[in-house]
This record gives structure tokens, C-alpha cells and sequence, in this order.
């Protein structure tokens, strides 16, 4: 076996897992989200390629802070800003946009401009953020997309399909604090619903997870932004 990279933490001498790690995810947001759709709007929703994030919420899961913390007490010295490898016993495990992709099913292709696509902002557009009640040069909060919800009834089932999909947007791809405005490049996709359900958001989660987690000091509390659950299902397979 060729060399390892060094470990960032001293075998024995790993941060204690007395400081939590949380996760942004708000359990209100899916209440809601199934509160307000149609029984065959939500499953339309729960079937979709962005269904994984609904059947996720559905398996009512358990957050395993110290496990995750175990794990990443093992990491070794990567360079690669995108990928995390720690190591269990003898063997080094990856953490990947190829084990994202895998546990996810996400769409995870390379695009140019990734978190940039090209969006015109029409009358509809104008019209579907007022409706939100956001600015139009913002990107709706998760907070901003749960009040949507309790006035919705009356709009279109395309509209209400779009505020179901910024909702996982908002809730688990951006996966930031309840009250911070997304990234209005990439919500405004919503207008185009096909494109919406079709777009990369593998390779867009998994970069909002990583960036939130690479390198982050994990003797203190802190917060990861994202789908940590995926992270959790990769500790799971990973100590198999």
C-alpha cells in the first residue's frame, strides 16, 4: 500500500466529542410542505429526481452528531478541496461527489457556470416573487418559503409545484439558516420547471456541504450547511 497522507489529528489525541454538530435542515419547512400539497401533488413531489430529499425527511432521521465527529477526527491531510478521506483502522474511506452521487442519485454532471445559470427575469418571474413575498434580486429563505405556504391555497398547481421546489431548495440543497436568503441565481431556475427538476443539484449540494465542512476546526461547536444526512449514510457504510 503506498503512503498515507498525514492525519490533520494525532491518533489519540483527536478532538472529544463534547461540542455538538448541528445541521440547518428545519423540520417545520417538510410539516408544512405536506401540510398545504395535494396528496397527489406530494407524491408527484416525493417521485420526482428531487424526491430523495423528501424520503430522507420521511425516514424521520436521527441526527448522530459524535458519529460524524468520529469520523471526521480520522481525517486525513487532503489536498483536494473536494474530498474528504479519513481513516478507519488500516483502510482510508473517501468521501467524494462519487459517494454523494451514489448514496443521493442526484444529477451530478459537470457544467461551466454551475451556480451562475443563465435566468431572464420576466414579468412571470417578477410576478411569482411577489407572490413569495421576496425581493426579486433576492433568493427566497427558508423562513420566507414556510409563510408562502399558509397562502398558497389559491394559486396555480405550476406555482405551487414551484414553491415546493424552492422549498427543497431553500431546506436541503442550500441548507443555510432559517432566515438567510438563497442564491437567487440559482432559485430563479424554478420558472423553467423541467429545467429546475433536471439541473445538477448533486454536484450543487454536494459543493454547499463540502464548503461548509473541509477544513473546518471540529474541537468547537458548529453548524454544517447542506445534506448532512448524506454525510451521516456515508459514515454508516463507511465503518460498514
Amino acid at each position: 500500500m503506498p503512503e498515507l497522507p498525514r492525519r490533520i489529528y494525532t491518533l489519540g489525541e483527536e478532538p472529544p466529542a463534547v461540542h455538538g454538530i448541528s445541521y440547518h435542515t428545519c423540520w417545520t419547512l417538510h410539516a408544512a410542505l405536506k401540510k398545504v400539497l395535494h396528496d397527489d401533488e406530494y407524491e408527484e413531489l416525493k417521485e420526482s429526481k428531487l424526491g430523495v430529499f423528501i424520503k430522507f425527511q420521511e425516514l424521520v432521521f436521527d441526527w448522530a452528531s459524535r458519529l460524524v465527529h468520529y469520523m471526521l477526527g480520522f481525517q486525513l491531510d487532503i489536498k483536494k478541496k473536494y474530498e474528504l478521506w479519513s481513516l478507519v483502522g488500516p483502510q482510508p474511506v473517501r468521501f467524494s461527489l462519487l459517494e454523494f452521487e451514489n448514496l443521493t442519485r442526484l444529477n451530478s454532471e459537470y457544467i461551466e457556470d454551475l451556480e451562475r445559470p443563465q435566468c431572464v427575469v420576466t414579468k412571470e418571474l417578477t410576478s411569482f416573487w411577489e407572490m413569495l413575498g421576496v425581493h426579486v434580486e433576492a433568493g427566497p429563505s427558508t423562513q420566507e418559503i414556510i409563510a408562502a405556504f399558509e397562502r398558497c391555497e389559491g394559486w396555480s398547481r405550476d406555482d405551487r409545484k414551484r414553491l415546493a421546489y424552492l422549498a427543497i431548495f431553500t431546506g436541503y440543497i442550500e441548507g443555510i439558516k432559517y432566515s438567510t436568503p438563497t442564491r437567487v441565481s440559482l432559485a430563479r431556475l424554478v420558472m423553467e420547471l423541467e429545467r429546475f427538476e433536471n439541473y445538477l443539484w448533486g454536484r450543487v449540494a454536494f459543493k454547499v456541504l463540502m464548503d461548509s465542512m473541509k477544513g473546518r476546526d471540529i474541537s468547537v461547536c458548529y453548524t454544517i450547511n447542506g445534506f448532512a444526512q448524506a454525510l451521516q449514510v456515508w459514515v454508516y457504510t463507511a465503518k460498514g
